[in-house]
């Protein structure tokens, strides 16, 4: 099943219920309105919004999340990947290198990361 796409809004409400859930909607809307300065009609589409995509799930007052954040960094990592670099993780890694140095361990961890992708 393919991630549903979450919008940059969307994803900083994620980051508020990865971080709290199982949580309830007063207390989202309350945290929504201390971090993000919305109101609560606000916090209550997103609920609703992202339920309607299978991103989250509300019963009893209780939301709780139906993809991870790392599902959803995953996602969005492929995607910029398909759209910046035509699907090309070889390019997209190119690219990133040329403004950030690696450090050794990094370059190690990446080894490894690949070799178990070949086994």
């Amino acid at each position: 099943m393919e991630t549903p796409k979450i919008f940059d809004s969307e994803y900083r409400f994620c980051e508020i219920l990865w971080e709290h859930e199982p949580v309830s909607s007063s207390e989202l809307v309350r945290l929504c309105r201390e971090k993000l300065d919305w109101k609560k009609s606000t916090t209550y589409t997103v609920i609703r919004r992202l339920s309607e995509r299978g991103v989250v799930q509300s019963r009893d007052a209780i939301v709780t999340s139906l993809v991870s954040r790392q599902e959803a960094l995953s996602a969005q990592s492929a995607q910029v990947v398909e759209k910046s670099f035509a699907g090309s993780l070889p390019d997209f890694i190119a690219a990133f290198t040329r403004k950030k140095k690696l450090s050794r361990q990094e370059i190690e961890e990446i080894r490894r990361m690949i070799d178990s992708f070949g086994e």
